[in-house]
């Protein structure tokens, strides 16, 4: 899996039909900045409103995931999800000019296709993984579905379908490494039964369903009146059934594409958890409103787990910014340059390390038979980690002075001593507001809070 958020290199566009909808849209993917995300934009709505792909923002499951924010609703997005997942790419927009992405062949395929076209692009920030640390489990007793998440250092996905038919049987589908999803399970189309056709139909859904664009899988004996009927719904001059129970002889790309193509819209609807996933899934028989249900009972747990989240780190990934780069933002310098790395850096939040080493200068004279890191400086660290973060709210940082102005509630909780690795994390505790950023600052050494507490700062133009 990447270690660094990605987006696309260029714009791209493709067209086509929605499913349910029936109508012709536009779609552009275009590049965005780190920790940006994945969004939807409705461009043919007045003042073009933006919906964050969330499971909070989920308003319909028919046949579908629905999203809807700021008045404007996006369907059926599982199969553009699935794709971003499946070719990691973490921060885009999506442009539309109609109500739902093309279903295109039914499959995440064409999604793929244009997306590799765009190329994929690093960024300067790390990926904000959910990593799972204790199992979660879901349960749908009503309709035999049971869905988990398992403790895993990598993302895998495990499908099991069971349709109690004699045209599908039992099925199987698993991902067990994220590069497979190009070849494996990108081109696995949607399907449903004959019976759902007319159902569905009646319900003013697929108006844009076609032959070719969905497995139709027949599980009983089929009148010449009725193929007549569905020949003339999808506008067919025939409709037949050839072999093995599926309509109009389409020829499955894998025995058991049905099975891969449920593990598809299970990797789309968890994307709406809105960070990658670290976990082994589990999902028997799952479905649209199962999968929603699941990534929400997800996101509550990623949630909490934030609240009480110690920042990790990891010596082994790259740095977000190196010492080289904090020099090229901040004007301190040695002796009084205190930060050596920032691991995570993002519109609300940064997260920095101090090594503490007894070569510091002031241990000469601070306690020189029992060394302690003075909490004085404990503050100027996260003092200095906080103007990174207001220094990351401006396009051109170089031309400004962040000022340190009041300490509130400040307490140290335990001591720092030479060899503790100090991990610093900054919040925002509200937007900045004419130059002026009130954060809330804590530092750890492993799993230990050794401070707290809130600050103040502004930032100047060094022209004024």
């Amino acid at each position: 899996m990447n270690i660094k958020q990605h987006t696309i290199s260029k714009e791209v566009t493709l067209s086509g039909v929605g499913l349910h909808t029936g109508v012709d849209t536009k779609m552009k993917f275009l590049p965005a900045k780190p920790d940006h995300g994945i969004k939807f934009q409705r461009v043919d709505l007045e003042g073009e409103p933006i919906v964050d792909a969330d499971v909070d923002n989920v308003v319909d499951l028919s046949r579908g995931t629905t999203i809807e924010q700021n008045g404007a609703r996006i369907a059926t997005v599982e199969h553009v999800l699935a794709a971003l997942v499946g070719l990691e790419i973490d921060n885009i927009l999506i442009q539309l000019d109609g109500p739902e992405p093309p279903i295109m062949d039914g499959s995440s395929v064409e999604f793929v296709n244009i997306l590799k076209k765009a190329g994929s692009k690093e960024q300067n920030a790390l990926r904000n993984f959910f990593e799972v640390q204790d199992s979660i489990f879901y349960r749908e007793p009503s309709r035999d579905v049971e869905m988990a998440a398992l403790p895993l250092d990598d993302y895998r996905v495990t499908v099991m379908v069971d349709y109690n038919s004699p045209v599908l049987g039992s099925q199987h589908a698993s991902l067990t490494d994220i590069s497979q999803f190009q070849d494996e399970i990108a081109n696995c189309r949607t399907f449903c039964f004959l019976h759902e056709l007319e159902e569905l139909h009646k319900n003013n859904l697929i108006k844009g369903g076609d032959l070719n664009n969905a497995i139709v899988v027949v599980d009983r004996k089929v009148e010449d009146d009725e193929l007549d009927y569905l020949a003339e719904l999808f506008n067919k001059p025939k409709v037949e059934v050839k072999q093995e129970g599926i309509l109009n002889n389409v020829e499955l790309r894998y025995k058991n594409e049905p099975a891969r193509h449920k593990l598809l819209d299970v990797m789309g609807d968890l994307a709406l958890v809105g960070r990658p996933i670290k976990a082994q899934i589990l999902a028997a028989r799952p479905g649209h409103a199962a999968n929603v249900a699941f990534a929400r009972k997800l996101k509550k747990a990623m949630v909490e787990a934030e609240k009480h989240s110690v920042p990790k780190y990891d010596p082994n990934l790259p740095p977000v910014l190196d010492i080289n780069q904090i020099t090229a933002s901040l004007p301190h310098r040695y002796p009084f340059l205190l930060i050596d790395k920032i691991i995570h850096l993002d519109e609300e939040s940064v997260t920095g390390i101090k090594n503490v080493t007894m070569n510091e200068p002031f241990f000469q004279g601070h306690f020189p038979n029992n060394p302690v890191f003075p909490g004085v400086l404990q503050v100027e660290s996260m003092a200095q980690i906080g103007g990174i973060l207001v220094l990351n709210t401006v396009e051109d940082p170089e031309n400004y002075w962040t000022y340190f102005l009041s300490i509130e509630g400040f307490k140290f909780r335990k001591m720092v001593l030479p060899g503790d690795t100090l991990i610093l994390k900054c919040e925002l505790l509200a937007p900045i507001k004419r130059g002026i950023a009130k954060m809330y600052g804590r530092g750890y050494v492993g799993k230990n809070l050794v401070c707290e507490g809130t600050m103040v700062a502004s930032i100047v133009r060094k022209d004024l």
